[in-house]
């Protein structure tokens, strides 16, 4: 019983982490400057994501604009997007997988030891959809903290590091943790299975000698 709430623990954490993930590869705020324009009335905010930039006023209003080229964006966009995209597939497949392979559910009871890899396979998922995001989450941050100090970069344009970024190393601790949490109980749950079927085995076999022994006496 407490290695199904493991498992639920684990699981839970993933979705949330996975949720998480989806939002980070929505949100544009992925780097943000805010600095006071020719007006000194109006501040105005701006903010770059996975695929549109946005600028926001003091009065409220906020105008975005998707990037028209995927050719002309820079290399580390062109991999976080598709590091990102990876990473929501895998957390999805995992959501599957996990719910086939727990104790919890129905699917699968007649064989419990399938049941548990299949458990293991959803939490190996989730551990890579954690660490894609992770490396690009990571990536991103790096190319922000490069140009914000590179010294030839005018001081209205440099950006720094947006919500979205925390949100998305957020996210990607949950789903690690979580497919970790998966990972180990089921490991734990397949050897005490291995055991119990080796020690089973002596015992097995002298039900068999004994059975020989009474049907075919001397």
């Amino acid at each position: 019983m407490a290695n199904s709430g493991f498992q639920l623990l684990g699981y839970f954490l993933a979705l949330g982490g996975w949720i998480g993930i989806i939002s980070t590869t929505a949100l544009p705020q992925w780097k943000q400057s805010s600095y006071a324009g020719d007006a000194i009335i109006m501040a105005v905010g701006l903010y770059e994501g996975l695929w549109m930039s946005c600028a926001s006023q003091s009065t409220g209003q906020v105008q975005c604009k998707i990037f028209d080229s995927l050719l002309s964006l820079d290399v580390h966009i062109q991999t976080c997007r598709a590091l990102m995209v990876i990473s929501v597939l895998m957390g999805f497949i995992g959501i599957i997988v996990s719910v086939i392979g727990m104790k919890c559910t129905k699917v699968g009871d007649n064989n419990p030891q399938t049941k548990s890899r299949i458990a293991i396979t959803g939490g190996a998922l989730f551990l890579l959809a954690g660490l894609c995001t992770l490396v690009s989450v990571s990536w991103y941050a790096t190319q922000v903290s490069y140009h914000f100090f590179d010294p030839n970069t005018p001081v209205n344009a440099r950006y720094e590091f947006g919500s979205a970024l925390f949100v998305g190393w957020a996210a990607a601790s949950l789903t690690i943790l979580g497919g970790s949490f998966l990972c180990c109980s089921c490991a734990n749950e397949d050897r005490r299975g291995q055991q119990y079927y080796r020690q089973s085995q002596p015992s097995t076999a002298r039900e068999a000698e004994l059975l020989s022994e009474t049907s075919f006496p001397d």
